[in-house]
């Protein structure tokens, strides 16, 4: 997206946008019976948190020193960590501060700045205990109180936070409180049993700043992170060196990190190419897959749940009727789509919100396959003797747009594409005439996310702020409500399958496949680099060869 692009559109558009392009860029429970042991399955303990270990990769230990150098395209938002939304800016800041809870490249919950958390009963009150001996970079403190302020700023609708919606009808100003210099309380608007990811890098804006933090960050890049940010050229790089104060020695073993802007993805591979970096920030898959680990660079890939969604309005027609929007979903070959516009990488999508990823995904689900003779006969249901409608997208989902208009012919539906400019298709008024959330039929990429709660809230509850296509299912907003409080697996499966069904069956969106990600290096350099599934940065077990 042009740099020109971002001031039109809305505050919290990042949430509908995948980290890996230029668009870039939204549970341990102790306490009461079966939420305790809900959480207990899922959040290491202290003594297996990421300070154990002291290997850079499975192919050896690690080697201290040396500078990586890496490739990203400029940010198109300000290095600031409570504002920015794209995928540069997010990876900049993520060398330096951190989160009181990391993921993996499983969605998994990793302990950072707290060391465990907990919940009453209900799932309401949450308590995080900090890591101890904790401080920033420049010999301050990590304390709760410091804790509570940046959360408190996050919250506040005057700061601009890019957290605000990740956030929404969950915590609001005035519910995080301090118990001590080493305890955090966030007491909740509702039962949300998955609240630990939104404090996580789940919520990729909820990093830990200084109490005085005042937005400038790229002067004055504060953190207890591994690295400290020494320059910044909004137009060249920025440089970062190994801080000597981190908690979780010997890492980092990197000397330090070297960032290299260039213009375009192309460019960027061509650097890694040629050697004058060692890395990237954000692989586009489709360039770097038939790299095929040769020339000395090795691709890591991983599962996400990134997705581009086809969006249909239910209350226009042709979309008014349930049979013609089945009779588009039979219409699409799903490897295909995923072959054609996301390189092969990712898992098949079944029309609903649960990605395979997700532990409480249907599995009993039929998928969804190719049927030109069902299509014909859904169409006829419908009154229908053809099928003719317009789809809306921007730049970044062409290839997609085109996929979905040639595999849609050979069944007889015709599509004709409408591709809009990004500063467009996300601009305008978004209560009642973006384009994103009210044509007809839209393709949107949504940002990959670690909990289901975080894609079915906003964008198919009956009233999602995202809601496109202006479904409303009254048992799926019951369910979607219950499945936010459960405190067991079986009672979140079982509210999952509710909510999967009435999406597969009511096709209000159509997810042809959800997206894999990936993260190209020199491994002839390098060990330790990996990919991470919202493409997030994590450089601490980075070591030369």
């Amino acid at each position: 997206m042009p740099e020109s692009d971002a001031d039109a559109l809305p505050q919290h558009w990042q949430d509908v946008l995948p980290a890996a392009r230029t668009r870039r860029g939204f549970l341990t429970l102790a306490g009461g019976g079966a939420l305790a042991a809900l959480l207990a399955a899922c959040a290491p303990s202290a003594e297996d948190d990421a300070s154990a270990g002291t290997t850079a990769s499975a192919t050896g230990p690690a080697r201290r020193g040396g500078t990586l150098r890496v490739g990203a395209p400029p940010p198109p938002t300000a290095l600031d960590p409570v504002t920015a939304y794209d995928g540069t800016a997010i990876a900049l800041y993520q060398l330096v501060a951190e989160y009181l809870v990391w993921l993996d490249k499983d969605y998994k919950l990793v302990p950072r700045l707290a060391t465990k958390w907990s919940s009453d009963a209900a799932g309401r009150t949450w308590t995080f205990t900090l890591r101890e001996g904790v401080t920033f970079s420049d010999g301050t403190k990590l304390d709760a109180a410091t804790v509570k302020a940046s959360f408190d700023r996050l919250l506040d609708p005057e700061s601009k936070s890019a957290a605000l919606s990740a956030f929404d009808t969950v915590l609001k100003p005035g519910g995080v409180t301090t118990e001590g210099d080493a305890t955090v309380v966030f007491t909740l608007e509702r039962p949300f049993s998955d609240f630990p990811y939104l404090v996580s890098a789940g919520n990729y804006n909820a990093v830990i700043l200084k109490t005085d933090y005042t937005g400038d960050f790229a002067e004055h890049g504060i953190g207890t992170g591994p690295f400290t940010l020494t320059s910044y050229d909004v137009s060249t790089g920025a440089a970062f060196v190994r801080n000597p104060k981190y908690w979780d020695s010997p890492r980092p073993y990197l000397d330090g990190v070297d960032v290299r802007f260039y213009a375009d993805d192309q460019a960027d591979l061509v650097a890694l190419q040629s050697g004058d970096i060692d890395a990237q920030f954000l692989s586009r898959p489709a360039l770097v897959e038939p790299l095929g680990n040769g020339g000395g660079i090795t691709v890591d890939k991983v599962r996400s749940t990134g997705v581009t969604v086809l969006t249909l309005r239910v209350d226009k027609a042709p979309f008014d009727r349930k049979e013609v929007r089945q009779a588009v979903a039979y219409g699409l070959d799903r490897p295909a789509v995923r072959q054609a516009a996301g390189s092969g990488l990712g898992d098949l999508g079944n029309d609903h919100l649960f990605a395979p990823l997700f532990p409480a995904a249907p599995t009993d689900i039929a998928q969804r396959t190719k049927d030109k003779a069902k299509v014909t006969e859904l169409l006829k249901a419908a009154g229908l003797k053809s099928l003719r409608f317009t789809l809306t997208f921007d730049p970044p989902n062409k290839d997609f747009a085109v996929t979905v208009q040639s595999q849609l012919k050979e069944v007889g539906i015709t599509v004709d594409l409408d591709q809009r400019s990004s500063k467009e298709f996300y601009g305008g008024d978004q209560a009642k005439d973006t384009p994103w959330l009210f044509t007809t039929a839209n393709l949107v990429g949504w940002a990959g996310r670690p909990v289901p709660s975080q894609f079915i809230i906003p964008m198919v509850k009956s009233d999602g702020v995202w809601n496109g296509s202006k479904y409303a299912n009254k048992a799926l907003d019951a369910a979607a409500e219950a499945y936010d409080a459960a405190t067991s697996d079986a009672e979140r499966r079982k509210q999952a399958e509710i909510i999967a069904e009435a999406l597969h069956e009511d096709v209000p969106i159509v997810i042809a496949y959800w997206s894999g990600a990936a993260r190209a290096y020199n491994s002839g350099r390098f060990r330790g680099v990996q990919a991470h599934p919202s493409q997030y940065v994590d450089f601490t077990t980075v070591s030369r060869v």
